[in-house]
């Protein structure tokens, strides 16, 4: 059987707060499995964002273990865990993330010669164009819509040829035409690339796109995510 790509064992997340200690997740258990699309649902503030933020080492977890690709993320210091999120890792935010002052085609080249990739532009060059975005390469983020910028975050996301994907809503600030385009690119990557891809996402059509569906309330896992462990 397959190793899974990623398992959290009672992972907690507790944050100081003005009025005291927060509890956001209390005690997470769930394995993901290699080239899984999984759907985190529920309602706003039920922890599903931060338990994205688990997967990719972004938070650390306060009790109990992360392990991604066998490491174990809680025991990683933090430049350790940068450089595993930038060679294993794609993110894609609902806020597109891009750095204003660089083109389409930098914003992507950009971290893959962080990286030391020798052909850092020409992969940046073909994911853009898988992304349809070729003669938008040369344009700064103000000159592009916001579709055209979450797909150049899409694309930066998938130039390093992650293991994991990990998209927090990533079609919250578009219009519904635009949304469904940029999640079939989207699952479109993890199709091309085989990645495993966790998505967070309050829409149940694409929820329901996904090969499971977890549902968080209140910081635990609700009784048909256990389930479906």
């Amino acid at each position: 059987m397959t190793a899974p790509v990623a398992t959290l064992s009672d992972a907690r997340l507790s944050l100081a707060g003005n009025a005291g200690r927060v509890d956001i997740l209390k005690g997470i258990s769930l394995k993901i499995a290699r080239g899984e699309t999984l759907g985190l649902v529920g309602p706003s503030g039920s922890g599903k964002s931060s338990l994205l933020m688990l997967l990719g080492g972004l938070e650390r977890a306060t009790g109990g273990t992360v392990e991604v690709l066998g490491r174990d993320l809680t025991a990683m210091g933090e430049d350790a865990l940068a450089r595993f999120r930038r060679n294993h890792m794609g993110v894609v935010f609902q806020s597109f993330h891009l750095i204003p002052t660089m083109t389409a085609l930098e914003n992507v080249a950009t971290p893959l010669e962080l990286a030391g990739v020798a052909d850092a532009f020409d992969r940046a060059a073909a994911e853009l164009d898988a992304m349809g975005l070729g003669p938008r390469s040369g344009h700064y983020p103000s000159q592009l819509s916001g579709g055209e910028q979450q797909r150049v975050a899409l694309a930066r996301a998938a130039a390093p040829r992650p293991d994991i994907l990990l998209a927090d809503e990533p079609t919250g600030n578009l219009d519904g035409t635009t949304g469904a385009a940029i999640m079939d690119l989207l699952f479109g990557l993890r199709d091309r690339h085989g990645a495993t891809l966790v998505l967070v996402t309050h829409a149940p059509d694409l929820a329901a796109r996904c090969d499971r569906v977890i549902e968080l309330v209140d910081g635990t896992l609700a009784p048909r995510a256990k389930a479906a462990e």
